[in-house]
């Protein structure tokens, strides 16, 4: 039995946010770009709601993309929404400010940031919603989770200190996060120990209105975790970017019967492609098949995976016969 540590983010007064507001996404505020997006015939979207729902829990993907500028995807992000409150941003990649925006996202409103790991397609959009997040007049600590250090990536508080440290950061006139001056809530750091995949999941003590565990992953070089959040009776899975090397995350999470999977779809199948780092759509497959979803949504797509999406669709149906989707940016599933 593997042992699961628990971090507690923050007292009482950090978990009660009721006083602070959220845009509402219900109605006919909150479009989709997908409306206006050149998708190929053969990509599958048959099952993705039109809009968030302002009642009950969604996850929004407000990127969907991956490192190269493609299209018009901004790079990995995530939102849950919970009756039409913002709550927690998982990642903050390359284009996801200006996603967070038209999801009508408030720095004010969340209960954390949870970051996968420190690619610039995961975590470079993170400087600029904090830097929103200091117009809104939030007073309360807000947490921000992430991976511990390996060589070439700094830890997350030290991610932190290089990026809006008051002395000598990068932004460092955004430094009031650091100690909550400056008109500025002070950013509470935690860091997950991921031991190249091989850590403990770690629970995430942040809300009674839902629960998050951070699994640690396998992503090359790269310190990385994946999330599960369990609201109420659904839960989704985001595995992050991981390879197939993660194989504790695999076990610990078969047969557990997600909502949703959403899973990276940054290569495909085909030879060439780099290994090491994430899984091919077979392997993504195997995973499925293992933790048997609901469904799958494909997400951090890749122009390279969407050109071969139907060796892609099959590889992945060796395994698991569910349904399939592809996410598009600004997408939002309910719960």
């Amino acid at each position: 039995m593997r042992t699961v540590s628990w971090i507690a983010l923050g007292g009482a007064a950090m978990l009660s946010l009721s006083a602070c507001g959220a845009a509402s996404i219900g109605g006919d505020a909150q479009a989709s770009v997908a409306d206006t997006t050149d998708v190929a015939a053969n990509i599958p979207r048959g099952e993705q709601p039109a809009k968030c729902p302002s009642e009950g829990a969604a996850l929004q993907v407000l990127g969907s993309g991956g490192p190269i500028a493609e299209a018009d995807r901004a790079g990995t992000s995530y939102l849950l929404w919970i009756d039409g409150q913002a709550r927690l941003l998982i990642d903050a990649g390359s284009g996801s400010f200006l996603r967070f925006a038209q999801a009508g996202g408030k720095i004010a409103a969340l209960d954390a940031i949870f970051l996968t790991h420190l690619h610039a397609d995961h975590a470079g959009d993170l400087v600029d919603v904090l830097n929103t997040g200091g117009f809104e007049g939030r007073t309360q600590p807000l947490m921000i989770v992430g991976p511990n250090a390996a060589p070439r990536f700094p830890g997350m508080a030290s991610f932190m200190q290089r990026l809006i440290g008051k002395a000598d950061g990068a932004f460092a006139y955004n430094g009031g996060y650091q100690d909550g001056t400056e008109n500025k809530p002070e950013l509470i750091v935690r860091e997950v120990e991921t031991a190249e995949g091989a850590g403990a999941p770690v629970g995430l003590d942040i809300s009674n209105d839902y629960s998050v565990m951070a699994h640690p992953v396998h992503h090359g070089p790269v310190p990385a975790l994946g999330y599960v959040v369990e609201v109420g009776d659904a839960n989704f899975v985001i595995t992050g970017d991981q390879s197939a090397q993660s194989e504790i995350f695999a076990s610990e999470l078969a047969g557990t019967k997600p909502t949703i999977l959403f899973a990276h779809h940054v290569i495909n199948g085909q030879p060439g492609q780099p290994r090491g780092l994430h899984r091919t759509p077979e392997e993504i497959g195997q995973l499925a098949g293992a933790m048997k979803p609901a469904r799958v949504v494909l997400t951090h797509n890749m122009k390279r995976s969407l050109d071969d999406l139907d060796n892609g669709l099959a590889a992945i149906a060796k395994n698991y016969t569910g349904p399939v989707s592809v996410a598009q940016d600004l997408d939002c599933y309910a719960l």
